[in-house]
């Protein structure tokens, strides 16, 4: 599985960016999605993610309400939707996949077996 996230760059606070994370490869029924973030210094952080169903989300409460994840099978393209954002969400953003994650394990990336290269999303005050 290579999955490769485009889409970051520089705006102002409030604005908006998608990126999109596409996925080549074989994808194994009940691989769980999602998206990640590394801001200088930290640690990785969890975004959001579908279940391993595909059928629900879960979001960080950093970002709820603001960023919206989705996807389109047909294009086997995942989707992180940023609105209203702020300049403490400047990071490096990183799509990922794995399979075998239990839904209580979503928001640890050490669970996540496949990372794209990531793309940096840089908010301005």
């Amino acid at each position: 599985v290579q999955l490769q996230a485009f889409g970051g760059g520089l705006v102002q606070a409030g604005g908006s960016l998608r990126l999109s994370c596409t996925v080549s490869g074989r994808i194994f029924s009940g691989m769980v999605m999602g998206w990640f973030r590394q801001a200088p210094g930290k640690e990785r952080e969890f975004v959001a993610a579908f279940s391993r169903s595909g059928t629900n989300t879960f979001t960080a409460d950093s970002v709820k309400g603001r960023f919206t994840i989705s996807r389109d099978n047909a294009k086997k393209t995942m989707y992180l939707q940023m609105n209203s954002l702020k300049p403490e969400d400047t990071a490096v953003y990183y799509c990922a996949a794995g399979q075998g994650i239990i839904q209580s394990s979503i928001r640890t990336a050490l669970q996540y077996d496949y990372w794209g290269q990531g793309t940096q999303v840089t908010v301005s005050s």
